[in-house]
């Protein structure tokens, strides 16, 4: 089989008993399998299961926290502040979805943020949740304990990507950006340099600070950096959305760069906001509807490749493959089926499409 594909439930069955057998409780352990999965569904295949490993490492390891809940260390009604407590990262932000929903319907917006969680996997994964049930959506993320893009003009790393995700709910497909603060992530920066394939621009700096297309430079001694977005020319656009994105999660949450580092893990903000506390729904959709048709039918620049609204595609791909199974990437397979073997737990087989 050239293009193998397996069924979603029987991955987000595997995570989960992998995670389990890790030590992981139950209730945690099938968010992040669900978040995963959901990930690679939607096309995000670097924060999807290829992050399984790393997470089991970290059970093993004990820097993932296994039992209990967050610490509340604030809570007004329509401001949280949650301690994760090194907590995975997809539980506490779907539990924290779950929180702001009855303040936001109430209030017209509430927001949470939380120090000290752990990884969060892909942001895109969370914004179906919150549109479908009619929600605007914001959710940003920095990791406070690395380092691999330097602030523009610099040559020393100080952020992360620092992705940044909106959910827009419309009539018909919502609108789900998922992007970061710098042109590429580290995942793909790790994924391309093990490959031995270059990026197709110069995405990175090395440490003397030339730019160039070798993402091994991020991982030379003295390292190199990870461009923002913008790159070398309109670069400081990223560097202000790496400073918003810091404000957000470090900022709000007084626990940021400033702190020793703890090891991979995420600072998060989220806020939802409900449209019929504003203008209404319906004001809402229509305005979101027009400019959604707007853009898909505006004259393209080349002919055949009209424009696709954010999310078109990750929706589109994510049905087809719920009905068809999951394309995985090549380079996971074999290490998600070692990761199970190690604990006794069969990879599924690919499923007959």
């Amino acid at each position: 089989m050239t293009d193998p594909r397996y069924e979603s439930d029987a991955l987000g069955a595997y995570a989960t008993n992998v995670l389990c057998v890790a030590g992981l409780d139950h209730e945690h352990a099938d968010i992040v399998a669900r978040t995963l999965v959901e990930g690679d569904l939607m096309g995000h295949d670097t924060h999807g299961l290829a992050l399984l490993a790393g997470y089991v490492g970290a059970l093993e390891a004990g820097t993932m926290t296994k039992h209990g809940g967050p610490d509340v260390v604030s809570d007004r009604p329509a401001a949280l502040l949650w301690d994760g407590r090194r907590l995975p990262g997809p539980s506490l932000v779907a539990r924290g979805i779950d929180a702001l929903a009855p303040r936001a319907r109430e209030l017209g917006s509430a927001t949470l943020v939380i120090r000290r969680s752990h990884h969060i996997a892909c942001l895109a994964a969370y914004l179906l949740k919150a549109t479908e049930a009619g929600f605007v959506m914001l959710l940003a993320s920095s990791d406070p304990s690395v380092q691999s893009v330097a602030p523009f003009g610099g040559t020393r790393a100080l952020f992360t990507p620092n992705p940044i995700a909106i959910g827009i709910p419309t009539s018909d497909t919502p609108i789900l950006i998922d992007i970061s603060s710098s042109v590429t992530t580290n995942a793909m920066t790790a994924r391309r340099h093990a490959s031995g394939e270059r990026f197709a621009e110069p995405w990175m700096l090395d440490a003397s600070g030339n730019a160039t297309d070798d993402p091994g430079v991020l991982f030379s001694d003295p390292p190199g950096t990870i461009l923002p977005l913008g790159g070398l020319s309109a670069g400081h656009k990223g560097f202000g959305l790496a400073l918003l994105i810091e404000a957000l999660t470090g900022g709000l949450a007084g626990f940021g760069r400033a702190d020793p580092p703890e090891g991979w893990g995420a600072t998060v903000f989220v806020t939802l906001y409900e449209p019929d506390a504003f203008s209404g729904m319906a004001a809402f959709d229509r305005q979101m509807d027009w400019l959604a048709h707007a853009c898909r039918n505006n004259p393209p620049r080349t002919a055949g490749e009209p424009v696709r609204m954010p999310g078109d595609r990750a929706v589109e791909r994510r049905a087809y493959q719920r009905a068809h199974g999951v394309r995985l990437h090549p380079a996971i397979v074999e290490p998600l089926r070692a990761c199970g073997a190690r604990y006794g737990v069969v990879f599924p087989d690919a499923a007959a499409v």
